[in-house]
């Protein structure tokens, strides 16, 4: 069964934040004038997308955190599912206790060969911001796909959008070392769309499971890259889950040099509509 029309088709209210518990400051609709404030924050932070569910999947990310509260995310990804809206977040908390990171090939529990996105949210964390294109960014909005990116036919994308201080949750530049993003939709069967040979996603049975998987996943780096020496960007890969044995979760590759490839959009500013 083809379902690349439907999942593009589906409400904006179907989202992910009404599956898993949403963390308490994201959200809209109230008054949080300010509550973003940056203030010993700002400065811009970097991300590498590795693949997941051996999606082959990759890209890199910005977080630029402002002096007034707002936040730039900016993302380029690359080997996505050609022609397919890509659901896009960025995952975590703001409470420090918590220690997120990119799940590991364990995280698949009923042993299916895909670490679902239910599987994968105690490792990377609930939605955090939906990378709408436009519109309501809360968890809320987190499988509004007619608002997500499309990649194009070689599976390429770019994304930019500057979020006010007013939709950026609470506590999000003190915590921002604490936060991921992941993009969704992967192609197991290799025939270029959304379909049912995995199964359905356990999100909504009307959707398959291909079509909300996760495809991608970086955390932010360790470094301000504002801080860095000139000529230095910090790419280190970070915190990997790892499976039982010990070994590095398959689900993410070694970080190499070929990963950087494209990261010269991310210095591009395009003014925003």
């Amino acid at each position: 069964m083809r379902y690349a029309k439907a999942f593009l088709a589906v409400p904006s209210a179907l989202a992910l934040g009404a599956v898993f518990a949403v963390p308490a400051a994201a959200h809209n609709g109230e008054d949080h004038s300010g509550s973003g404030s940056s203030e010993g924050h700002a400065g811009e932070h970097s991300i590498m997308l590795d693949s997941l569910n051996e999606s082959g999947a990759s890209g890199s990310a910005m977080l630029e955190m402002h002096d007034d509260g707002s936040l730039t995310v900016m993302v380029e990804g690359e080997n996505h599912v050609p022609g397919q809206a890509h659901a896009m977040h960025i995952h975590g908390s703001t409470d420090m206790n918590q220690d997120f990171q990119c799940p590991g090939a364990n995280a698949d529990e009923d042993g299916d060969g895909i670490v679902s996105t239910a599987e994968g949210v105690p490792d990377y964390g609930d939605i955090h911001i939906s990378l709408t294109t436009e519109g309501d960014s809360s968890p809320d909005s987190g499988l509004a796909v007619d608002r997500f990116p499309a990649a194009d036919e070689d599976g390429h994308f770019t994304y930019e959008r500057t979020f006010s201080a007013e939709d950026v949750p609470e506590g999000t530049a003190e915590a921002i070392q604490n936060l991921h993003i992941v993009t969704h939709g992967i192609d197991r069967n290799d025939n270029g769309e959304y379909d049912d040979e995995a199964g359905e996603s356990s999100l909504d049975p009307e959707l398959p499971l291909e079509a909300t998987a996760p495809a991608s996943c970086g955390m932010v780096e360790g470094s301000n890259v504002t801080d860095m020496p000139d000529g230095g960007v910090d790419t280190g890969s970070g915190p990997v889950a790892t499976d039982g044995a010990g070994g590095a979760g398959v689900a993410l590759g070694a970080l190499g040099a070929a990963g950087l490839a494209g990261y010269g959009f991310l210095r591009r500013r395009q003014p925003q509509s």
